[in-house]
């Protein structure tokens, strides 16, 4: 049987013997819109939950108009979203100048000059003032106190003095924030790196409610929202969307922050496959580009691999990683010598203190408990020496898994990243 798998911008085939027990689930390939702009621009005419945007647009007093979009690591249909916003803001006679696009990196680098021509396109590029979050630079911050959970609040300056805010995003199951889009445009997206460590504390990635598909009782969700409904933060309006394998739209809406839901829940029919028991090795990855480009996000897909596969068993994860292993921190965790048991000791007792622990933290609790495979364009050395097994194909992989687990090795293949999930019921 052969499998293609997403990966990269090409994606990734592979054989499966046929006397191998394998069960492949994809996701399903939602009809996109016809008119995926149009869409968009219908969704603000009957927002949920607060008035058109229009009216939003009518009152204004000439004051700067903040739209936030992900950056360059997310698919987002940005271009489409801000297409949609310049048709009604030609309505009104809004200025080029007065309309400013604020990229939210979280404490992700700055997109690139090409890499906003590939989001936005050229024109867009070009005909507006684009903004590059920077988590760590103080003087593009501002300091509002600290929320109920004792959470230091830095938000970029040019969203709290825009007039009317405006964010934006995709809404599928993430790995530990339950599901991306609405808030995460806030926090991390355009949030201070000390807001943004503090949601992402070790106690909060640690918890059990920090998961795919969990919002309720999920700290960092939790965390996120008290301060996304906050006065002075709270977005005037959102556009968010749902996107199918190929990254077309398939489902907008637009409205208040609370909206966000009416898209969580469509997501929790689609995104979710039941299973009876789990499996000896899962094959998934993380959907292909933007969402493989390094090792960093390829740990999302080992967390995907950990909900269908059952205790000492093997996660094989396809992603491309074109930029390497990622983030300096990062790499520099996963060459500590240390073991995955002895880093989560260290790290619980403060003696690895480090901002952006998060990635290292969940690479080494599904490392605690299963044998992770890399099938990418990185090199072995680059894996560092925490746990992470080198195989040049998949086919090589699976070899080896037999061995170990014999003639009757189940084996799960979720070839479409967390836009198909395993549940055990």
């Amino acid at each position: 049987m052969k499998v293609h798998m997403a990966y990269g911008t090409e994606g990734i085939e592979f054989e499966i013997d046929d006397n191998i027990t394998a069960e492949v689930v994809k996701a399903a390939m939602e009809t996109p819109l016809d008119d995926p702009k149009q869409a968009i621009v219908e969704a603000c005419e009957k927002p949920l939950f607060c008035p058109p945007l229009r009216n939003l647009l009518a009152k204004r007093k000439d004051g700067k108009i903040c739209i936030v979009i992900s950056d360059s690591t997310r698919p987002v249909p940005s271009k489409l979203i801000i297409e949609a916003l310049i048709e009604i803001f030609a309505e009104y006679k809004i200025l080029d100048e007065d309309i400013q696009i604020l990229i939210a990196t979280g404490l992700h680098r700055k997109s690139t000059p090409k890499e906003m021509k590939q989001m936005l396109g050229n024109d867009i590029r070009f005909r507006f003032d684009i903004i590059n979050h920077v988590a760590k630079d103080m003087d593009t911050l501002e300091y509002l106190g600290e929320n109920k959970f004792g959470n230091p609040i830095y938000i970029n300056k040019t969203y709290l003095e825009a007039e009317i805010k405006i964010i934006t995003g995709y809404v599928e199951p993430h790995f530990f924030a339950g599901f991306s889009g609405g808030r995460k445009a806030i926090v991390p997206g355009i949030a201070g790196s000390e807001t943004i460590a503090h949601n992402h504390c070790k106690e909060n990635i640690g918890s059990e409610k920090a998961r795919f598909g969990i919002l309720k009782d999920n700290p960092i969700y939790e965390d996120a929202i008290d301060i996304a409904k906050k006065t002075e933060i709270k977005p005037d309006f959102m556009i968010n969307v749902c996107i199918n394998p190929a990254h077309q739209i398939t489902k907008v809406i637009a409205g208040a922050l609370q909206s966000h839901q009416e898209l969580v829940m469509y997501q929790e029919r689609l995104c979710f496959h039941r299973i009876t028991e789990r499996y000896d090795v899962v094959i998934c990855g993380n959907g292909g580009f933007p969402l493989d480009l390094d090792l960093y996000q390829a740990v999302k897909s080992m967390a995907i691999g950990e909900l269908g596969v059952k205790q000492g068993g093997t996660i094989i994860t396809v992603n491309e990683c074109r930029d390497g292993v990622g983030h300096p921190k990062f790499e520099e965790m996963i060459n500590l010598g240390l073991t995955p048991t002895e880093f989560l000791d260290q790290l619980n007792s403060g003696k690895i203190t480090c901002l952006d622990q998060w990635e290292s933290q969940v690479l080494a609790r599904v490392l605690e408990q299963f044998q992770v495979f890399i099938i990418s364009s990185i090199t072995k050395a680059k894996l560092g020496n925490m746990g992470l097994k080198y195989a040049a194909s998949v086919e090589e992989a699976l070899d080896l898994c037999q061995q170990h687990y014999g003639p009757q090795m189940r084996v799960l293949i979720l070839p479409d990243g967390p836009m198909m999930l395993p549940k055990v019921q």
